[in-house]
């Protein structure tokens, strides 16, 4: 069995699809549910950001397998099989793990470098673990990507590289507002993306802060946060937006909606309440689009979508710490491929050890029945004697096709182990259980 990578990202498709693909996690969990109805798949998992839905699935065949998730993905965003492949990617073994250890470090992010997926990954695999949709393999290879994106993160410079998505649209609404030190900004959605927005708008020196949130006491949290930090800030519903905006420079949004939440007679309705002619950038991190498309269309409003952040300089970093980080990832994945080769051979060799042992019994057990008045002293002896033999003789071999395995093509080992000794498959399946430990989820904010 082997790890089948199903995905979509703002690297294959336009922002459009990626809305009518976007999932919550009621969502997510159906579209495993459904995976995994199928017999030829027996994990799944599903890694959702703003900028990316990809299905992480252990199958049976490579072409069952992708056949079965591509449905489940159509059926799920309403497009037809033949128009949504036009804009997916497939990886399969060895390029769904290099895949997977780029995004959790950061490489394949819309903005270089960024740390938010880390705990989108976390998530996704703390999610699939408590629905029970994760077995050993997509425990140990999420596993082995947290880690790795960790290890890219502090050798390597690419945190400075890229900014997060947050921090390059500011970017590009200071060179249409200017400074936005004493300016009035708009937070809508309490998560963790409007958290960051939060931050990131403090930073840059903002004098008050207004939190919009569908639920009231998330926005009071997130209020109460920034207000810690010396800005006034105040929480709000969504049915306030009209009469927030009024007095608003600046606006971050996102929240996880499936449909605009800012729509353009709210825009209208505060630019005509507003005193003078000031700007109004509105900085749309949704997916799917928190606002209304037509209000970019309105005087004086400068819409920054995920689409225009796509296409902005500033978030592609630099190319010397992107390749230092693609070097390690590049040994990761030589390094996990290599233990996960060993460790397929290791249950053949326990299984080997386990049947020599059982034929040394059963020979010790004939010696018995045929010399019944050997001494104990002697009879001890003869089995010390016997079972050195077979542990010298089975030593080289068992040493050497664990250092083979760890090769391209070293798996062919196990399989001669197992013809050659006529090692019945039940009993090396037996040896290859265990539990697996969680991960510990921690409050990441999104890619």
């Amino acid at each position: 069995m082997s790890v089948l990578l199903f995905g979509v990202s703002h690297r294959s498709a336009p922002v459009s699809v990626l809305e009518q693909l976007s999932t919550d996690e009621s969502d997510q969990a159906k579209i495993i549910d459904q995976v995994l109805q199928s017999s030829l798949v027996t994990e799944a998992m599903v890694l959702s950001t703003c900028n990316r839905v990809e299905v992480y699935a252990v199958v049976e065949a490579f072409h069952g397998g992708l056949s079965v998730i591509g449905q489940v993905l159509s059926e799920h965003s309403g497009m037809g099989l033949q128009d949504l492949t036009k804009y997916a990617y497939v990886r399969y073994a060895e390029a769904a793990v290099e895949h997977l250890f780029a995004v959790t470090s950061g490489l394949d992010s819309l903005v270089l470098g960024e740390q938010q997926v880390l705990g989108q990954v976390r998530r996704a695999y703390a999610a699939a673990e408590a629905n029970h949709t994760v077995g050993r393999t997509l425990h140990e290879l999420s596993q082995r990507a947290l880690s790795v994106g960790k290890r890219v993160h502090s050798e390597t410079g690419i945190d400075s590289a890229g900014a997060s998505v947050v921090s390059v649209s500011l970017e590009m609404a200071e060179k249409r507002l200017g400074s936005l030190a004493g300016r009035t900004a708009v937070v809508i959605g309490a998560g963790s993306m409007g958290a960051l927005a939060a931050k990131h708008l403090v930073r840059a020196g903002v004098q008050r802060v207004e939190v919009v949130n569908r639920s009231l006491p998330r926005a009071r949290r997130l209020a109460a946060n920034i207000a810690e930090l010396g800005v006034s800030a105040h929480a709000h519903v969504l049915d306030d937006i009209s009469s927030v905006l009024v007095d608003a420079d600046i606006v971050m949004s996102s929240t996880g909606a499936v449909r605009p939440v800012v729509s353009l007679a709210d825009v209208h309705h505060a630019l005509a309440a507003r005193s003078g002619a000031r700007p109004l950038a509105i900085c749309d991190l949704g997916m799917p689009r928190d606002v209304d498309l037509a209000v970019a269309g309105l005087p004086g409003v400068y819409v920054i979508d995920m689409d225009r952040i796509q296409r902005e300089p500033a978030a592609k970093g630099a190319a010397s710490d992107a390749e230092a980080a693609r070097a390690i990832v590049a040994h990761e994945v030589a390094q996990y491929l290599a233990s996960q080769r060993v460790a397929e051979v290791t249950p053949t060799v326990t299984a080997l050890r386990q049947r020599a042992a059982d034929v040394v019994e059963a020979e010790l057990l004939r010696l018995d029945n045929r010399l019944p008045g050997l001494d104990a002293a002697h009879r001890d002896e003869v089995a010390r004697t016997v079972r050195r033999v077979v542990d010298k003789l089975l030593h080289a071999p068992t040493v050497r096709v664990k250092q083979l395995a760890g090769a391209p093509g070293g798996d062919s080992y196990a399989e001669a182990l197992r013809e050659l000794f006529e090692l019945d498959p039940q009993a090396v399946d037996a040896v290859s259980g265990g539990e697996l430990p969680l991960i510990a989820t921690e409050n990441d904010t999104p890619e």
